[in-house]
């Protein structure tokens, strides 16, 4: 604890570009650790296996992902309610958690064992909330988010590859692989945490700038929820089929990639660095935008370009001007440019424009608990389907869908969200609240005011 103390007060000292890039990388870092305990078992492929008639692996992605979305709903009052205190060490018991859940899975004989990727996945369903909240309500929050939400591009296919390399050059078979790839990064994550644990809390510039975080009560979350009642839900829609199609690339990349006749272990952390080099750059930079209107339409354009990409990328593959590499390359960036900045930067520009005393984890929480439970939904769908279908030709039917539903309420909560801050701040005009040289405004939490 003193070491921790000390090294606390050496990093107070350091200016807020250093503080701000230990913090990125701290938190890039740690994300990309748990993906080793959340995404390694998906670089197996688990053929001629079956449970209750159902692929086996089907079964392991499903049962993971449940744990993983109750979870998100866990964690709606979870995240939004806690404080800032024993976040490394919830931190490190999650991981451990999860991390007994494939020791089990590798003991227990198959098929019985897929129970145990419940107990995985409840634990790293909090993850995200808890890190993220060393990084929100900051000015440089979209350059610290953004460099943390490329862990979600980056890691899925590095670990992958991290994996199957291990089974590669290891004597352990697909039930141990997840195990040990976690055993690979369980010092990376504990000393990431340690770095973490480093970050001092935001300034009194910071909090000007993008408005105080607190902890919401259950009744403070109603309120909010109901004061933006209708960009929620149209913003909850377009995170619903980005989380299905996201999910979709993640755990069954091996088999959308041997549709293409594409058989290289490293192809997935080929893709995934361009498009996570592409995307860092695009959205890290939104912090130069001090306007936060500003910034929230641009967040907007970025994530309807991404739909409109994915799309017209593969309406071209379709037509065969380009070959499947190109083309998984601009969907992933495509799905991206729109999935990442729901992680990492549109809550946080959201709050900040309406100047609300809250926090990102309510919203991302909330967000996430509907995404995964539409995700699980679609794949029990897919395999109950009594028509065969290939991972690729499904894979490439929900893009179709994914980009025009994400085109649609893209805009619509364009205008919703322009819309209902010029309606606030004609309000506070005619009767002013706040003193007249403060050019923010606040929103009164009530169910009447959507």
């Amino acid at each position: 604890m003193k070491l921790l103390d000390a090294a606390k007060k050496k990093v107070s000292t350091w200016g807020y570009g250093s503080i701000s890039i230990l913090a990125a990388l701290a938190a890039f870092s740690c994300y990309t650790s748990m993906y080793a305990f959340r995404k390694a078992f998906a670089a197996g492929t688990f053929e001629h296996e079956q449970f209750l008639h159902i692929d086996y692996k089907i079964c392991l992605v499903i049962t993971q992902m449940i744990g993983y979305t109750l979870s998100k709903f866990y964690g709606i009052k979870f995240i939004s309610e806690s404080s800032h205190q024993k976040r490394g060490v919830y931190l490190i018991r999650l991981i451990g958690i999860s991390w007994l859940g494939l020791l089990g899975f590798a003991l227990v004989p198959a098929p019985w064992n897929f129970v145990f990727l419940l107990i995985n996945g409840f634990p790293l369903g909090m993850v995200w909330g808890l890190v993220f909240s060393y990084l929100e309500g900051r000015k440089t929050t979209e350059f610290m988010g953004a460099v943390m939400s490329i862990s979600m591009i980056f890691a899925s296919g590095f670990v992958k590859t991290v994996a199957r390399t291990l089974m590669a050059i290891l004597p352990i078979n697909e039930y141990w692989m997840p195990f040990c790839t976690g055993l690979l990064f369980i010092f990376p994550f504990l000393f990431s945490v340690w770095c973490l644990e480093l970050i001092p809390p935001p300034s009194r510039e910071d909090q000007q700038l993008r408005t105080k975080r607190t902890p919401m009560d259950a009744t403070e979350r109603k309120r909010f929820f109901l004061s933006f009642l209708p960009g929620i839900v149209v913003t909850i829609i377009i995170y619903v089929t980005l989380t299905v199609l996201r999910d979709m690339r993640d755990n069954f990349e091996v088999e959308i990639w041997k549709t293409l006749n594409v058989h290289d272990n490293h192809i997935y952390t080929k893709i995934d660095i361009i498009v996570s080099i592409f995307v860092l750059v695009l959205i890290s930079f939104l912090f130069l935008i001090k306007d936060n209107l500003k910034a929230f339409k641009v967040i907007h354009l970025i994530i309807i370009s991404g739909c409109v990409l994915a799309g017209l990328a593969t309406f071209i593959f379709d037509q065969h001007y380009i070959n499947g590499i190109t083309w998984m390359c601009l969907v992933g960036l495509g799905l991206y440019m729109a999935y990442i900045p729901y992680n990492a930067i549109f809550f946080e520009r959201m709050i900040a424009n309406f100047h609300v005393k809250s926090n990102i984890g309510f919203l991302i929480y909330l967000s996430d608990s509907i995404g995964y439970l539409g995700s699980i939904s679609i794949l029990i769908f897919k395999e109950l389907n009594p028509i065969e279908i290939s991972w690729g030709s499904y894979f490439r039917q929900t893009v179709y869908v994914v980009s025009a539903t994400g085109m649609v309420c893209g805009l619509i909560s364009l205008i919703y969200f322009v819309n209902k801050t010029a309606a606030i701040k004609k309000k506070n005009k005619a009767s002013p609240t706040q003193p007249a040289q403060e050019e923010k405004f606040t929103v009164k939490l009530s169910a009447a005011e959507y």
